[in-house]
C-alpha cells in the first residue's frame, strides 16, 4: 500500500507546502490578468503583444525583444486554460513531497533552476536544429525537473494514470522524457527542448547533491563495492597471523568503535534496500554498517 500516491497531511507533512502554495497563487494570479489584457489596446497594440514583448521568452535575434529576466518571467505566462491547468496540477502533485523533503527555500531554487535552464536550452538549441524561433511560455520546463525528482526520490511509487492504471512512477516518468527525446523535430507549439532541458537539469542537480538520497545513488555506490572486492583476488584467503575472536565477538557489532568484518553478502543485502525503497529507509544499524564498510575501501 506505501507504494501507491497517497499524499498524507499528517506527521508534518502539508498538502500545500509554502512555495507550491504561492507558486499556484501566483500563476493563476498571472493568467487573468494575461485574460484582462487581452481584451485591452496600448497605443493601436493588444495588450497581449505587450505581454509576450516584455515577459514571455523571446528568441535572441533581430526583430525580437530577448531580455534576460525573460527566462524568469516566461515560466508565469501560460497560453491557455489547459496549459495552465495541466502545469500546475502536476506542480503540486509531483512537488509537494519534494519541497516537504528539501524545505522550501532548495526547492524554489530548483524550480526555478530547471526553468531557466530549460529556456536555455530552447534558446540556444532551436536554432542549430532549423526550428523557426518562436516566442516561448509556460511553467512545463520546470515542471519536467519536479517529475524527474519525484521518478528519483520514488520511483517504486504507483501512480494511476487515467485515475485507473497504476504505472510505477519510475516507468511513466522515464517514459514522458524518452518521449521528449523523440518528438525535438515534431514541430507544432510545444517546446520539446524546454522540457528537455528541465528533466536533465533536475537529473544533474540531484546526483550532484550530497544531501539527497536517492536509489539511483545506491546503485553506483553497490558497483563501487564490487568492483572494490575484485581489484584483489587474495582478499578472500585466511591470515595465518590474525587472531581469531571468540564467537561472541565476532557475531557482536560495536555500533560506536567499528564492526565486525563485513561480508560482501550484508553489503550487497543492503543495497539492495536502497535500490528498492531508498537510503532513507535504512535502519540506523544498517546506515552504521555502510559507513564503516566504506571507510574500509579508503
Amino acid at each position: 500500500m506505501d507504494n501507491y500516491y497517497k499524499p498524507s497531511g499528517f506527521g508534518g507533512f502539508s498538502f500545500f507546502p509554502p512555495v507550491i502554495k504561492n507558486l499556484l497563487i501566483i500563476n493563476g494570479v498571472v493568467f487573468i490578468i494575461t485574460l484582462l489584457m487581452e481584451q485591452l489596446i496600448f497605443n493601436g497594440m493588444p495588450g497581449t503583444y505587450i505581454v509576450n514583448k516584455w515577459l514571455a521568452l523571446n528568441p535572441i535575434g533581430e526583430g525580437y525583444n530577448f531580455q534576460v529576466w525573460q527566462l524568469v518571467t516566461y515560466q508565469f505566462i501560460h497560453a491557455n486554460f489547459t496549459h495552465i491547468l495541466f502545469n500546475m496540477f502536476g506542480l503540486w502533485m509531483f512537488g509537494m513531497e519534494i519541497e516537504n523533503i528539501w524545505g522550501s527555500r532548495k526547492f524554489l531554487y530548483f524550480y526555478l533552476l530547471c526553468g531557466v535552464v530549460a529556456g536555455l536550452f530552447n534558446l540556444f538549441l532551436t536554432p542549430l536544429l532549423g526550428a523557426p524561433p518562436a516566442v516561448t511560455v509556460g511553467a512545463s520546463g520546470a515542471i519536467y525537473g519536479v517529475l524527474v525528482a519525484f521518478g528519483l526520490f520514488f520511483p517504486n511509487r504507483y501512480i494511476f494514470l487515467y485515475f485507473f492504471i497504476p504505472v510505477k512512477a519510475k516507468y511513466l516518468i522515464g517514459f514522458f522524457v524518452i518521449l521528449e527525446f523523440f518528438m525535438v523535430n515534431s514541430g507544432g507549439n510545444v517546446a520539446h527542448l524546454a522540457h528537455l532541458g528541465g528533466a536533465i537539469t533536475g537529473l544533474i542537480y540531484i546526483l550532484l547533491d550530497s544531501k539527497s538520497d536517492i536509489a539511483l545513488k545506491g546503485m553506483f555506490r553497490r558497483n563501487a563495492f564490487r568492483q572494490n572486492t575484485q581489484i584483489n583476488p587474495f582478499g578472500k584467503m585466511p591470515n595465518p597471523f590474525k587472531k581469531k575472536p571468540d564467537v561472541d565477538e565476532a557475531d557482536y557489532y560495536d555500533l560506536e568503535n567499528g564492526t565486525k568484518n563485513i561480508t560482501q553478502a550484508e553489503i550487497d543485502e543492503i543495497l539492495d534496500k536502497i535500490s528498492r525503497s531508498g537510503y532513507q529507509n535504512l535502519t540506523d544499524h544498517e546506515k552504521k554498517i555502510l559507513f564503516e564498510a566504506s571507510k574500509k575501501m579508503k
